[in-house]
């Protein structure tokens, strides 16, 4: 892509509303702009981003066996007033009513609806388990917006929904789910702890959200050091295997870690005092096991082979993927802009030409564009007529993590410069036929 054919509208001052460096960041890398309070449009550069993080958390999803469908943002008020939810939801619940005086809703999760699709059609033991997954928009109507994406009203999630046969069942969902998520993490270069949680309006006695330590966290957390250094790894995950991921499961939560709702000082006081962590979290997802509590009132069951019939054992599992934007980037950045990890960068390499109306250096970049673009690459092109420190600025700004700088005295001296924006080392490498030494630089 040329960077003169991509909308970037990149701001140089801070913006005033802007309180938190993923705020402040997104805004000037014009990945977003503020629609309403709390609501977003994403420009190219953030969507990008957004849709990596995405496809991350579907792959990871599906490697787990959970199958994708996609449900509306729209639901009929009936089945929340089945469950009960609707009147008990609050008011971050955003309640409309349509030309015929039906009563809807702006999902903010989706239990019901996935209750109402599994009883509709699914009614024998023999089809279980069954786990679905979808990502969609979602509107919470909050009383204070605020941090851009980590606290909007409308935020982008995957939902993850188990029915099972019984508990055992039940909870070797949970471990499913808890383990792709910390997988999903992983991949996207994130450190998030699994913490002991309360279940809120979703309900249940069993769940866990997940935490990325940072200053600007809004729950007070508390934690072992231990599970800090606790990693999957390139390990290959049978999900298939109950004992397994029992095991796996509890190498992550026997360590003591706790938000402030959930908090023990008793518990914590029983660890080594050089252990004893406290800081900030940002949520960026949560796993609940809550039983019938759905599949009871909403008359969701399935036949046993003794003919007896039986609510469905369920669970729910969200991720907040627009949210992890904000989050990656309060985890991934310096003065100068963001850092992104390579897997979810919106571009592997960005070619900046030093001296654009200097024939030779338009030249070599075209031809290290063609070459990096063959190799299955995603390159920006800096061909604007900017100054050089403009486009230095910019480009530390959005985070790319490689940028090849091309100038007149680089390519006198046959050489081109690569620098790594993550440690900001710069390196020459010979100018050659073939650039096999920055496809290697690309790759790393």
């Amino acid at each position: 892509m040329f960077l003169t054919r991509f909308f970037l509208p990149v701001l140089k001052e801070n913006p005033k509303e802007a309180e938190i460096i993923s705020h402040i960041y997104m805004l000037r890398a014009g990945m977003i702009q503020q629609s309403a309070s709390g609501i977003y449009s994403w420009l190219p550069l953030g969507k990008i981003v957004l849709e990596k993080i995405t496809e991350i958390c579907r792959q990871e999803m599906i490697k787990s066996g959970a199958n994708e469908i996609l449900m509306p943002t729209l639901q009929s008020a009936e089945i929340w007033r089945e469950s009960g939810r609707y009147e008990d939801y609050g008011k971050e619940m955003l309640r409309i009513r349509d030309r015929n005086n039906r009563d809807l809703l702006y999902g903010p999760t989706n239990e019901e609806l996935v209750t109402e699709i599994f009883r509709t059609h699914v009614k024998s033991y023999k089809e279980l388990p069954l786990n679905l997954f979808h990502i969609q928009w979602k509107f919470r109507d909050e009383l204070r917006p605020r941090f851009g994406v980590m606290r909007g009203r409308e935020f982008f999630m995957k939902d993850g929904y188990s029915f099972d046969i019984d508990k055992k069942s039940a909870i070797h969902a949970y471990n499913r789910h808890m383990i792709s998520y910390l997988k999903t993490y992983e991949r996207l270069g994130l450190k998030a702890i699994p913490m002991k949680a309360e279940t809120g309006p979703i309900g249940g006695d069993y769940s866990h959200e997940f935490l990325v330590l940072a200053s600007t966290g809004e729950s007070q957390v508390f934690y072992d050091s231990n599970i800090s250094d606790l990693s999957l790894g390139d390990n290959h995950i049978e999900y298939d295997n109950c004992s397994n991921l029992k095991s796996i499961v509890n190498k992550f939560t026997t360590p003591y870690a706790r938000t402030d709702e959930t908090h023990d000082v008793s518990l914590f006081e029983k660890i080594p005092e050089n252990r004893r962590m406290s800081g900030r979290g940002i949520e960026v997802g949560q796993i609940f096991y809550f039983g019938t509590k759905y599949s009871e009132s909403m008359g969701a069951k399935i036949d046993l082979p003794n003919g007896k019939r039986i609510p469905v054992e369920m669970g729910s599992h969200g991720i907040g993927v627009s949210r992890l934007v904000g989050a990656l980037i309060e985890a991934n950045h310096d003065q100068h802009g963001i850092i992104w990890p390579k897997a979810i960068a919106p571009f592997d390499a960005v070619i900046v030409n030093l001296k654009q109306n200097d024939k030779k250096c338009h030249e070599i970049s075209i031809k290290i564009y063609d070459i990096l673009k063959v190799n299955g690459f995603d390159i920006l092109y800096d061909d604007r007529f900017e100054s050089v420190g403009a486009k230095f600025s910019s480009m530390d700004l959005i985070g790319i993590p490689i940028q090849i700088i091309v100038g007149p005295r680089g390519l006198s001296e046959g050489v081109l410069e690569i620098k790594s924006r993550k440690d900001g080392i710069r390196k020459n490498i010979p100018l050659s036929e073939n650039f096999l030494e920055l496809i290697n630089a690309v790759m790393i």
